[in-house]
């Protein structure tokens, strides 16, 4: 699937749930952050992905639905990475940055960021809390 062909079912919802992969997250926010400034990409991909949550009843709970913090920080360290290594290593394609990032493809990136006990906050699925461990790279 092409990237503008991912962000069009995405953004419309019609996106197949077996798609919706942390991979297909990955790649949804690097297309925003290429096309706007953080704040802005960050906003389109909070709107998004709570209206496709929506669009699939999915259950909002504590280890289930949207998380602005684990949102925020994949956004943070998406953008670093592309900003650290988009001129030396440049890509054209979501697939491509994915590829050329394997680390921004586990989940359990976080852990390097936060400790178990600050993740689960429970005011960490509404408002964004900041990593504990280390600080996020720049961008």
């Amino acid at each position: 699937m092409s990237d503008e062909e991912l962000l069009c079912q995405f953004e419309n919802c019609t996106l197949d749930g077996g798609q919706w992969t942390h991979r297909s997250h990955v790649k949804v926010a690097f297309l925003y952050l290429r096309r706007f400034p953080f704040e802005e990409a960050l906003e389109h991909l909070r709107r998004g992905i709570k209206s496709y949550n929506a669009s699939r009843h999915v259950e909002e709970g504590p280890t289930s639905g949207y998380n602005e913090t684990t949102t925020v920080a994949f956004a943070h360290l998406i953008a670093a990475t592309d900003r650290a290594y988009g001129m030396v290593m440049p890509t054209s394609t979501a697939d491509e940055f994915c590829d050329t990032h394997p680390q921004l493809m586990s989940a359990k990136l976080l852990r390097l960021y936060y400790s178990p006990e600050q993740r689960m906050k429970p005011e960490a699925k509404t408002v964004f809390v900041p990593p504990d461990l280390a600080p996020f790279p720049h961008h």
